[in-house]
């Protein structure tokens, strides 16, 4: 079963955006870049989203992977 973690060898900031490009098979880039165009778009409330990210998805290491 696929679970999702934070990154800890493909991160830019806490590893969320990482860890979705491996949770759906995308290069992380691009879930980079869609990030900060819903920053931009939703105007700063992308923020929020990513924050709760950061405290609700274990690291990696957390989970003993």
């Amino acid at each position: 079963m696929k679970r999702l973690y934070r990154t800890t060898n493909d991160r830019k900031i806490a590893g969320v955006c990482g860890g979705l490009g491996k949770y759906f098979n995308i290069d992380p880039t691009v879930i980079r870049i869609l990030a900060l165009v819903l920053l931009i778009v939703s105007f700063g409330t992308a923020v929020l989203a990513y924050l709760i990210g950061v405290f609700v998805i274990p690291n990696e290491t957390e989970a003993g992977r």
